[in-house]
């Protein structure tokens, strides 16, 4: 049974830009994602995010799902600490767009300041179907790819769509009473990695004392 989703509408800006004889759109949040945080923790990836950042990345998530000719660029590295090579962006893009991620720097470079649009999004999460993941057969995979200090995670729109809902999770139910941690996963048990690791998507509150 579908459940409530995000239904909201999103601030985004549109970037257009040229490499050779391809034009790019590359599509950014309006707003800023605060603490939100990207690591690559090396055997795993750790997505960690307040509640407002979380229910902005579920935006994405299915802004990514709906725009397949576009590239949906997360800047999370300034959030980091300086010169931690730890910290990633995030590209999250559909894999018939088929972008080589070695191109990314160059067209990173040539983005303006982008027009303001705001997108429209669906509030029911759609059905799972948890057994089709594990056949044989199935190839509909994320793959990643690290370059340029940006992750790449490349799907198809039916994945993306099943798994905007674990950032929705982290945004209504964490963190609850004294329990400061919530967390989900995209699990290697899943059915839906392929050349990827996990990615642990942790609720990520402002220390006491912070503004």
């Amino acid at each position: 049974m579908s459940t409530s989703g995000v239904g909201e509408r999103v601030p985004v800006l549109v970037h257009e830009a040229r490499l050779g004889a391809d034009r790019y759109r590359v599509v950014r949040p309006a707003r800023s994602l605060g603490q939100a945080l990207l690591v690559d923790d090396d055997r795993w990836l750790t997505f960690s995010l307040d509640a407002g950042s979380a229910r902005t990345v579920a935006g994405l998530w299915l802004l990514a799902a709906r725009s397949q000719r576009s590239l949906i660029h997360l800047p999370l590295r300034a959030a980091g600490a300086p010169g931690d090579g730890s910290r990633l962006d995030l590209v999250l893009l559909h894999h018939s767009l088929q972008f080589a991620p070695a191109r990314w720097k160059e067209l990173r470079t040539r983005l303006g300041p982008g027009r303001p649009h705001v997108a429209e999004l669906p509030r029911a999460r759609p059905e799972v179907d948890l057994a089709a993941r594990h056949y044989r057969e199935n190839r509909d995979l994320f793959h990643q790819h690290v370059h340029a200090e940006t992750l790449f995670m490349t799907g198809s729109a039916r994945l993306f769509t099943e798994t905007a809902g674990h950032f929705l999770d982290v945004a209504q139910h964490g963190p609850t009473g004294d329990d400061q941690h919530y967390c989900a996963r995209i699990h290697s048990n899943d059915g839906i990695l392929g050349n990827a690791r996990e990615l642990h998507i942790e609720y990520r509150g402002l220390p006491s004392g912070d503004v």
